[in-house]
């Protein structure tokens, strides 16, 4: 995403596509984001840096080498605290709204937190809105922008099958060094280098997870699998092993690349881009061999 795309554009996502040949695997990053749509109407108390620590910052940047290699990328167009496209549809906070949702919805532990398909608090407990939302409001959302990202992932996981027989795809991720007081429900833990997340081996051949952990801890780093997260909305709706359909979530430690609060690149971003590069590399000539 270029500055011009984050400073104007209202799409429901950017795909960056090779020049060439695609190969089977491909990657998504939901949360990267930092457009935030007209109708998004915050609380105008609200600074727009404290809002802004929601996104998973920089994450677009540091894959922005996938399509190079043969890898798609798609990125969305729409930030996390707007709408949160890695949530179920029926993961609605009913507290956010001024009247009964009319739709199926579910209550798990982010709704309970406030941080359903749409947020009502910030990681750090600050309210999002000065106001209730309507039912029409939440809904425009999910058609104009959540349904269009899942139906591309959907459009890049079968042409992946259809050109390889298989796609592996990696949902990409970034955390805070410490996890917020709503941000999971292990607040206060310092998060490793990074985390993979295979829903405890349901949603990817554990051969694929596998090689993410390895390659990551051959470079030095410091890997978790499954915890404190296991991967949501987007790798269980990919993720498919029995029809040859793979995918894992890759969370990594913003402290890593960036300035947590100042959102501004570290002196580590280069050497983390080198390295989630290789690893491109890697992942894409096991996923071609397998």
């Amino acid at each position: 995403m270029t500055e011009a795309d984050r400073k104007t554009a209202e799409s429901p996502y950017f795909l960056h596509m090779p020049e060439g040949e695609c190969g089977p695997l491909f990657l998504d990053s939901p949360h990267s984001c930092t457009t935030y749509p007209a109708d998004f109407r915050f609380a105008g108390n609200l600074p727009l840096p404290l809002l802004r620590q929601a996104e998973d910052t920089f994450v677009d940047e540091l894959y922005a080498d996938a399509p190079a290699r043969g890898i798609p990328l798609l990125c969305a167009g729409f930030p996390r605290s707007y709408l949160d496209a890695n949530r179920g549809l029926e993961e609605i906070d009913e507290a956010l709204l001024d009247a009964p949702w009319p739709g199926a919805k579910q209550e798990t532990s982010k709704t309970r937190l406030g941080k359903g398909l749409v947020w009502r608090v910030l990681d750090t407990g600050e309210p999002i809105y000065d106001r209730k939302l309507g039912v029409a409001e939440l809904q425009a959302r999910i058609d104009n922008y959540y349904l269009p990202y899942y139906a591309q992932l959907q459009r890049l996981s079968d042409q992946a099958v259809a050109r390889h027989g298989r796609v592996w795809h990696i949902n990409c991720h970034s955390m805070p060094s410490e996890a917020a007081q709503y941000a999971t429900e292990h607040p206060g833990l310092q998060h490793p280098d990074f985390v993979v997340g295979d829903r405890d081996g349901t949603t990817c051949d554990t051969r694929f997870t596998d090689r993410v952990e390895s390659v990551l801890k051959e470079m030095g780093y410091d890997v978790w699998r499954n915890h404190p997260y296991k991967g949501v909305e987007i790798v269980r709706v990919v993720g498919q092993p029995q029809a040859n359909r793979h995918s894992l979530q890759l969370e990594v430690n913003r402290k890593l690349y960036m300035d947590e609060v100042g959102l501004t690149h570290s002196a580590g971003f280069d050497k983390l881009k080198r390295d989630l590069n290789a690893l491109m590399d890697e992942l894409l000539r096991f996923a071609r061999t397998i």
